[in-house]
């Protein structure tokens, strides 16, 4: 009866040892409803479509001017005397200076547009993180759900042990010890999860409650690039160095302007005259209006200080371009060594701890069997389900996090 109840508990626990799950989802859906949902990401648009049309306020022509006159004392004339006047001019600024503000206000526009596409793609980036980091917690509650079943079994079967007399009650009360860890990480993922599960619903501007659904088994992502290679495209893709490109264009073209409005503007004016007639002439164009009576005037800008500081401004703000954009290059190259590390780390630790976890799991079979016939290596046994959680637990985390790295460096050259 007893050798029955030995192999009933000891195949009961090799089953939950050999428990595999898989399955696969994507990020493709909660990326796109992200896209359409988030706030800020709404914001960074909408910011950007106010620049666009900024373009063509500065595009276009100077309001003309109308004016009309009434002769209050008329003026005498061979053909009659004049009542009204009207004047119809339009100023015209030098050549090229409205091309050159529009060109200003769509550099700046584009620049509004790079900072949307880098907040779409660090949102991206988020939402990947978020995902992994609950599909870690998920897989942590599982495998420590699985490992105090096995802390269960190893509990009925010291109880059989102790009351058949081949075992001490120190092993139950082993056990027990290593059970109230258990279930309070247990309650500590729980937890983790929940708060999880907010943040990204959060990011997808959705239920907070929404249900989740991550895949059994993550795939393992990989870099679109050799290092060597992932360095140049980030300093030629990243949305935030071409930003700083777009804006140092447009303080060239804003030292343009400034120069162009230096120069003289030109109006071109029309004027018509209304001329009553003299009722008692007999001139032949009595009353005859005198029209289009055309007129040319130029604006010389004398004082020159205004014009000189707009050129040394778009000339200060150029270069604090060029510096600022050397500086970014700087940042992203440590920031990209960085990230680096973490992905040939993370992908170093995946290998240690899935050939950790397969050797654990062989040597806590062994000392199971063991265990089951002789009641020796109870605490070794305790040891190496505990090692054995630890690594499988740590192969997750290796997993998330190079995921995570890859995540990163892909918003690092804007995608």
């Amino acid at each position: 009866m007893k050798v029955h109840t030995y192999k009933y508990i000891f195949l009961n626990l090799l089953l939950i040892l050999s428990i595999n799950l898989f399955g696969q989802e994507n990020l493709t859906d909660y990326l796109k409803v992200a896209a359409e949902n988030n706030p800020e990401l709404k914001v960074k648009f909408n910011n950007y479509m106010a620049a666009m049309e900024k373009i063509p306020q500065v595009g276009t022509l100077p309001n003309p001017q109308v004016a009309f006159g009434y002769f209050v004392q008329p003026v005498e004339t061979k053909v009659g005397p004049q009542k009204w006047r009207f004047n119809l001019a339009q100023s015209f600024p030098w050549f090229g200076l409205l091309d050159a503000k529009k060109q200003v206000a769509n550099e700046m526009a584009k620049a509004k547009f790079e900072v949307f596409e880098n907040a779409k793609s660090n949102l991206f980036f988020e939402v990947k993180t978020a995902y992994y980091n609950y599909y870690f917690i998920e897989k942590a509650i599982e495998i420590t759900k699985r490992n105090i079943d096995i802390l269960q079994v190893f509990k009925r079967l010291s109880i059989v042990k102790i009351e058949a007399g081949s075992a001490s009650i120190v092993d139950e009360l082993r056990v027990e010890l290593e059970l109230n860890d258990l279930e309070n990480k247990l309650a500590l993922f729980v937890d983790t999860k929940n708060a999880l599960q907010i943040k990204f619903n959060n990011l997808l501007n959705r239920d907070k409650t929404s249900q989740i659904f991550v895949p059994n088994v993550l795939q393992e992502d990989q870099l679109p690039y050799q290092k060597v290679q992932l360095l140049d495209e980030i300093y030629t893709a990243n949305h935030q160095l071409k930003s700083i490109d777009h804006k140092l264009n447009a303080f060239i073209n804003q030292e343009v302007a400034a120069k162009k409005e230096g120069m003289p503007k030109f109006t071109i004016g029309l004027n018509y005259t209304i001329v009553d007639k003299v009722p008692s002439s007999t001139v032949a164009n009595n009353g005859k209006d005198a029209f289009l009576f055309p007129s040319v005037g130029i604006s010389i800008p004398l004082y020159r200080k205004k014009y000189k500081a707009l050129i040394k401004e778009a000339r200060y703000y150029k270069e604090a371009q060029v510096a600022n954009k050397e500086a970014k290059k700087n940042t992203l190259s440590t920031i990209f060594e960085s990230t680096y590390k973490n992905y040939s780390d993370g992908d170093r630790r995946i290998d240690l701890n899935k050939k950790q976890s397969k050797i654990a799991k062989k040597v806590l079979d062994i000392l199971i069997t063991s265990y089951s016939t002789s009641s020796k290596d109870f605490e070794e046994v305790l040891r190496i389900e505990r090692q054995l959680l630890t690594y499988e637990l740590a192969y997750q985390k290796a997993l998330t996090d190079k995921n995570a790295a890859v995540a990163f460096l892909y918003y690092l050259i804007g995608q």
